[in-house]
């Protein structure tokens, strides 16, 4: 085997279609886009466009709206903190937060805080401390005899 015997396999890496480049490509002349019309005329853009009949989005009635200042929390279950600390990047005796989460690589990023839910199940005895978590998880935590304070809670 040499250098200039390599080569992809047949096929791996198709030939790109050279459209609009002579008869002899079978996309010459027009390149695929019919006779005359607006779609045939390029930068035309023609979603959710119905020939002049009302559209769709607007026939349908507008719903709700989005809270421009609602918070956005990182998620973590309990069944992964425990997961990450079977393997040994978490270490469970010492207390848990949010830097600690980050480092260990289960959060990407902190966002507005992280909120722990209670999927899963916890064995051992952790000390948490983080922005919010459900009350299923508070319980889960104190059951395994370790301990979840929040950010709501030291606020109270």
């Amino acid at each position: 085997m040499k250098l200039h015997e390599l080569h992809d396999n047949a096929g791996a890496s198709p030939k790109k279609k050279r459209i609009a480049r002579g008869p002899g490509s079978g996309k010459g002349k027009m390149g695929g886009r019919g006779i005359k019309g607006q779609k045939s005329r390029s930068g035309v853009s023609l979603n959710g466009y119905e020939g002049g009949q009302m559209p769709l989005y607007r026939r349908l009635p507008k719903r709700g709206f989005t809270a421009p200042n609602a918070k956005k929390f990182a998620v973590v279950n309990l069944g992964l903190i425990e997961k990450f600390i079977e393997a040994g990047k978490i270490d469970a005796k010492s207390e848990i937060n949010e830097d600690a989460l980050i480092a260990s690589g289960l959060v990407r990023r902190k966002l507005d805080g992280i909120r722990v839910l209670a999927k899963g199940e916890v064995k051992s005895a952790l000390t948490l401390n983080v922005t919010g978590a459900s009350k299923a998880a508070v319980e889960a935590v104190e059951k395994a005899g370790g301990k979840l304070t929040t950010a709501s809670a030291v606020a109270e």
